[in-house]
């Protein structure tokens, strides 16, 4: 049985976001994202691939299509695929995400 511990991840780094993989298959990918304070995931968008943000620590501000909201601990955000969607950690303090995604995205 392949198990790992969410509280594992943990790995900042001062230059930007670091995404960390939990596991991957050709069906799905679920990793853990760390953001430092003012770091930040750009605005784009997956034409096939739904996405869920989980916040499993911190304060976020995620953008799905025009919309904008905060969002704290226990927070599920769904991006649909074709939805232009980003994240950032407005707070002070650092946040870290689960995020979940199906199926993986196309690679050029």
């Amino acid at each position: 049985m392949d198990v790992k511990h969410l509280s594992s991840f943990q790995d900042f780094s001062p230059e930007k976001l670091r995404k960390h993989n939990v596991f991957q298959s050709e069906r799905f990918f679920l990793d853990v994202y760390c953001l430092a304070p003012g770091q930040a995931q750009k605005p784009h968008h997956h034409g096939t691939s739904d996405k869920v943000y989980v916040v499993l620590e911190g304060t976020c501000r995620f953008r799905v299509g025009v919309e904008e909201e905060v969002h704290t601990v226990g927070a599920a955000v769904f991006a649909p695929a074709g939805a232009e969607h980003g994240v950032t950690n407005e707070g002070p303090a650092p946040a870290r995400l689960l995020v979940l995604m199906t199926p993986p995205p196309e690679h050029a």
